[in-house]
């Protein structure tokens, strides 16, 4: 046999034996085999590649997946505009509030090990929370100028007002802004602190909230607090107790809250639209804090780095019902207890409900679109969204780098785009 030949043998034996392509982590095979219809992922993939051509964003990359296998996995547009390098598989992305999930199983990983109960106030673990005061309306008689006074909470911050948002902590937004921007406490941005997150947390528990703990629901700092928190129960830097109890086990190998200089060539720029609405670039490789800022405080609310298949590892952890490729973070009951609507009506952006660090779907029809009864999911500042489905044995994610969108709703498409594409 002459050696063309026998090359073909060889590559047709292998054909026969052939092993399911990977998606890094994730095994790659046909929709139709999984009971999705390839026509209708095509309409995704037009809408998206849509939204690239008019320039709404620069690239984006998208994962779904089914029994925890891929039936779509592609990138679109580019990484860099100005370099014209397309957008890989693998990029790096910060995902900000996707961070909170994470944050969420660390705190229930503790959790299962008998530590604390939901129930127990934080000042028993951060006594600086001890005697928290809220933001109130002055009275007709204060003095002028006065913009607020405070009142005792009427009950202690417990783990579980943090788990759901309803702690009164706001990103600094309400009464008592002024005192918050004394203390550099506003918004969600932590990756330019040159300080640990403890004392951080330590300063935010001397202002006064925006809210009654377990009186509403407020979105704001309270992920954060479970992360220092997560740090004063097990002992363990943030960044540390993530790669050793979470990363490793689930070989999460490219997240992480500040990226290693051999990795700046994966990390997707930051684009967003400018007044005009034109796309513009905000906030290049070159002078992004996750490279070269002082990669000093870890922000277990919007602090993460990571790429669409360590995050699509995670996110099947939890569909899987706590583990992954032999490795249990969670038990069943956990994750069950994480995942059903534990504030009832006060959750005010959506008609869903909220569990422990992210939506949950508990009534189809008050939602109104197309979703499953119990999936639940979350996003990020930079456009990011992803979900779980359990009904559909689903996880989904779609993955760019946009700050402002100024109102483009592809990211609530991708939902859309996603359910009709299902036929069995």
């Amino acid at each position: 046999m002459n050696t063309s030949l026998r090359s073909l043998a060889v590559l047709m034996l292998g054909i026969l034996f052939v092993i399911p392509a990977t998606g890094q982590g994730f095994a790659l095979i046909s929709p139709e085999d999984a009971g999705f219809s390839t026509p209708r992922l095509a309409r995704l993939d037009s809408v998206i590649q849509t939204n690239i051509d008019q320039r709404r964003l620069a690239g984006a990359v998208a994962l779904i997946a089914r029994d925890g296998q891929a039936v779509h996995l592609k990138s679109y547009g580019m990484q860099d505009l100005e370099n014209g390098t397309p957008m890989p598989t693998d990029a790096i992305f910060r995902i900000a509030s996707m961070s909170k999930a994470i944050t969420t199983t660390a705190v229930m990983m503790l959790y299962e090990e008998g530590h604390f109960l939901l129930s127990d106030p934080v000042a028993k673990f951060i006594p600086e929370f001890k005697d928290a005061v809220v933001a109130v309306a002055p009275p007709e008689d204060a003095p002028a100028g006065t913009t607020f006074v405070t009142e005792p909470a009427r009950q202690p911050i417990t783990i579980h007002h943090l788990l759901t948002h309803t702690a009164g902590l706001t990103y600094g937004g309400g009464l008592a802004t002024a005192r918050y921007q004394e203390a550099d406490l506003i918004g969600w941005y932590f990756a330019d602190k040159q300080e640990p997150i403890g004392e951080a947390i330590k300063r935010l528990a001397g202002l006064p909230l925006h809210g009654q703990p377990g009186e509403g629901w407020q979105y704001g700092f309270s992920s954060d607090v479970l992360g220092y928190f997560v740090e004063v129960v097990s002992g363990m830097p943030l960044d540390q107790f993530f790669e050793e109890r979470i990363f490793k086990p689930l070989k999460m190998h490219d997240t992480s809250f500040f990226l290693p200089p051999e990795k700046a060539d994966r990390l997707a720029p930051v684009y967003g639209h400018n007044q005009a609405g034109e796309l513009e670039l905000r906030e290049p490789t070159a002078t992004t804090d996750y490279l070269h800022g002082p990669r000093q405080c870890f922000s277990g609310g919007a602090g993460l780095l990571s790429t669409i298949t360590d995050y699509g590892r995670f996110l099947q952890m939890l569909l899987n019902g706590g583990q992954l490729d032999g490795a249990r973070l969670l038990s069943p009951k956990t994750v069950e207890l994480m995942r059903v609507n534990h504030t009832e009506d006060m959750y005010p952006w959506e008609p869903k409900g909220f569990g422990l660090g992210f939506w949950v779907i508990d009534d189809l029809g008050r939602y109104g679109e197309l979703g499953s009864v119990g999936a639940y999911g979350w996003g990020s500042a930079y456009y990011p969204i992803y979900w779980i489905d359990p009904q559909e044995r689903l996880i989904a994610l779609f993955m760019t780098q946009l700050l402002p969108a100024r109102g483009l709703n592809l990211n609530r498409l991708f939902y859309t785009m996603t359910y009709q594409a299902i036929v069995d």
